[in-house]
């Protein structure tokens, strides 16, 4: 507890590298990367590590549940070939190629502690990719596959981690690791389908206030890690299948309160969670370089060169088959599935590792299950740090440029929303004509008015020269002037009940239930203003 000031202090600092990010349009992954070299640099810092189960417990299961309930269901079941082709084939081969690489390179490394290297950085990070593909206008199935690859290889980038840290200290056998991969897998799913119905018939049946079902929320996650790593299954799985199914079913069992503050405190602990685990290797850094001076610093930096090339290497030339192959077997993919060798560079380049495997570093034991030290932690440790810097700043720093030179047109979600706003307005105009008819005239005019002003807004509306699929990507512009007339008028709203407030004209409780009222619109009406950088 006596360093709870340190990490506050520092999480202030993290923030404001956070803020200058979003600022100058910095990838935030890179931000939090560089902040904890920052932090290691600090002289007079204390060294603070966590106990292995505690890094687990604290940080996988709700930085894995965020992420599964931010992937489409739909579009993850769409891509679920090419997703399974990379995050289960593709971890395996990279934790393979890692190890044989490591132990090559590195004498006093065993097989075992080789593969453990491999593990961690096997998976790339799903906030990375995330972070740094928003705004480029990638077609939405190479999104769905880049973001199905980042939740689910992080399941089995943890297993196989599992497995090599037990064969540190046990014999291991990989016929029996096959078999028992199988069952944890499949009860680890089990028991989180399980687990999600549960939570979903709660919060369907007996939620009814927002506080409590963003508080079950984060208690979800931890309840599915908890009841499967009770059973000895994968824990990590059984979190990414709560997280898919109650985020398939959430507006079956959330309210429109619930959403709305689910959404904002969510994003802040996953920022802070995010932060904490780089904070911590920053307070580890000096210790863990400290741990390595037995080897030279020529063979370290060599090492994490290298080790970081095969990682990003093995990357491409395991897309190459996996893109080729199913269309050359299956005319129906080759008639569905376009081919464009431009989609296989940017998947290749958007192999960023990130928080988690950070966090799986972190989560080595200082002491073997045998009693013995474990001699080669920091070793693993650095190698790790410096694979996410350098596919942070090589690779996630030169997507956007790579993008470029492809010259893929940008997809624009304007095209897509105006088609969608149109088919909703039209369904509740026409429900308001066959269902509201014998409804007092003045209100339903008053109803009906309102759909036919967003009606009108939409054919008036310039749509981007390439709506039908051809012509120079332009931003959109579907609601932007007459929605920020709006919000203008709301700051004029806010300033008068605030003023009345000061003079003793409105009451405290008064003042805040409009505020928040107002704070709704507005936040309703901000999500009608398109974002070129976002849509393209």
């Amino acid at each position: 507890m006596e360093n709870v000031d340190v990490i506050i202090i520092l999480l202030f600092g993290v923030t404001f590298l956070g803020v200058l990010s979003k600022k100058f349009n910095f990838p935030l992954p890179i931000a939090l990367v560089l902040s904890g070299i920052l932090i290691s640099l600090i002289p007079g810092l204390p060294v603070i590590s966590l106990k292995p189960n505690v890094v687990f417990f604290v940080f996988l299961p709700p930085l894995l549940y965020s992420a599964a309930w931010n992937t489409s269901w739909r579009d993850f079941k769409a891509a679920i070939r090419p997703i399974s082709l990379a995050a289960i084939g593709l971890v395996f081969f990279t934790t393979s190629a890692v190890a044989w690489a490591a132990h090559e390179l590195i004498e006093n490394l065993s097989w075992p502690e080789a593969f453990l290297l491999g593990a961690i950085v096997s998976p790339p990070d799903a906030v990375a990719a995330t972070s740094v593909t928003k705004g480029l206008g990638l077609q939405p199935r190479i999104t769905a596959i880049l973001e199905g690859e980042s939740l689910v290889n992080d399941a089995s980038g943890l297993i196989a981690y599992k497995y090599a840290l037990a064969a540190v200290t046990t014999e291991f056998v990989l016929w029996k690791a096959g078999l028992n991969f199988l069952w944890v897998s499949g009860c680890g799913i089990a028991i989180g389908l399980f687990i999600a119905y549960i939570i979903y018939l709660i919060h369907k049946k007996f939620f009814c206030d927002p506080v409590l079902e963003v508080t079950l929320s984060f208690l979800t996650p931890f309840a599915s890690y908890l009841i499967a790593e009770h059973f000895e299954v994968s824990g990590v799985l059984a979190v990414v299948t709560t997280g898919l199914y109650l985020s398939f079913r959430s507006a079956e069992i959330f309210s429109n309160e619930s959403r709305i503050m689910a959404y904002s405190v969510w994003q802040a602990v996953i920022f802070i969670l995010n932060a904490l685990v780089f904070i911590l290797i920053g307070l580890q850094l000096r210790d863990v370089i400290k741990g390595i001076n037995d080897y030279p610093w020529q063979t370290l930096a060599l090492s994490a060169i290298i080790i970081s090339a095969v990682v990003i290497l093995v990357r491409f030339i395991w897309v190459i088959p996996a893109a080729l192959m199913p269309g050359i077997l299956s005319k129906r993919i080759r008639e569905n599935e376009p081919f464009d060798p431009r989609n296989m560079v940017i998947f290749g380049w958007a192999g960023m590792r990130g928080v988690v495997s950070m966090a799986a570093a972190l989560g080595l034991p200082v002491i073997l299950a045998s009693g013995e030290n474990f001699k080669n932690r920091e070793l693993i440790i650095y190698l790790s740090f410096c694979v996410i810097l350098i596919t942070l700043l090589l690779l996630g720093g030169s997507l956007k440029w790579i993008v470029r030179k492809l010259k893929i047109e940008p997809y624009s979600l304007v095209a897509e929303e105006y088609d969608v706003r149109n088919t909703v307005v039209k369904t509740a105009i026409s429900y308001i004509e066959d269902n509201l008819s014998l409804v007092q005239e003045d209100l339903l005019d008053n109803i009906k008015s309102k759909y036919e002003v967003k009606y009108n807004r939409l054919q008036k509306t310039d749509l981007p020269a390439n709506y039908f699929g051809k012509g120079k990507m332009l931003a959109g512009n579907v609601f932007n002037e007459y929605s920020q007339l709006q919000i203008d008028l709301l700051k004029v709203e806010r300033q008068t009940i605030q003023q009345m407030h000061k003079k003793g004209g409105a009451s405290e409780e008064i003042l805040r239930k409009i505020e928040r009222e107002l704070d709704l619109e507005e936040t309703r009406l901000k999500l009608e203003i398109y974002d070129s950088d976002y849509y393209g």
